[in-house]
């Protein structure tokens, strides 16, 4: 194992649970997740030589978000697909669980929404790191953040109240 392949090995070993973390946020879901990280991994192991001398994290960052946007679009496309016949859905079971509410919400963004805020308030990025990772302006981190911190709290607001309503007259 030469130096370089030592370097990413360290790096995956003390940043993995932290990227996996962030992956997560982003999508909504463990497989998904771990998908994106194994891609993000895949593709800053082939840049290695470029991006180990800066700080590879925030790479591996803009990598998985990036990846997890473009899959939320091809998923978007599809569903505009009309298909012959419905695709097979499993019963969802409705969960008043705070995480899982949370979780629900979270996936309902809209995919630059969903990563200004993973980053911004679970990575405690700031504004402009956000918008680096993102490869946007400030503002449009600032617009994106107002709006995604409204829906959420129409939302959340909205299904904590239903919960509660169900939990009440069960």
């Amino acid at each position: 194992m030469n130096g370089a392949e030592h370097d990413f090995g360290s790096f995956v070993a003390a940043r993995a649970t932290s990227l996996l973390r962030v992956a997560y946020l982003a999508c909504g879901d463990q497989t998904e997740a771990e998908d994106l990280l194994q891609t993000a991994l895949e593709r800053t192991y082939r840049n290695w030589h470029r991006v180990r001398h800066d700080s590879p994290e925030p790479y591996v960052r803009r990598v998985i978000i990036n990846a997890a946007i473009s899959r939320a679009r091809r998923r978007a496309i599809l569903n505009i697909i009309p298909m012959h016949s419905p695709p097979e859905t499993s019963a969802r079971e409705e969960d008043s669980d705070l995480v899982h509410v949370l979780m629900n919400a979270l996936r309902a963004l809209p995919p630059r929404q969903r990563a200004v805020i993973v980053l911004r308030y679970w990575e405690d990025l700031t504004e402009t790191q956000t918008a680096e990772v993102l490869g946007c302006a400030v503002g449009t981190v600032k617009s994106q953040a107002s709006k995604a911190l409204a829906k959420l709290r129409t939302a959340l607001g909205r299904d904590i109240m239903e919960g509660a309503c169900d939990n009440a007259q069960a």
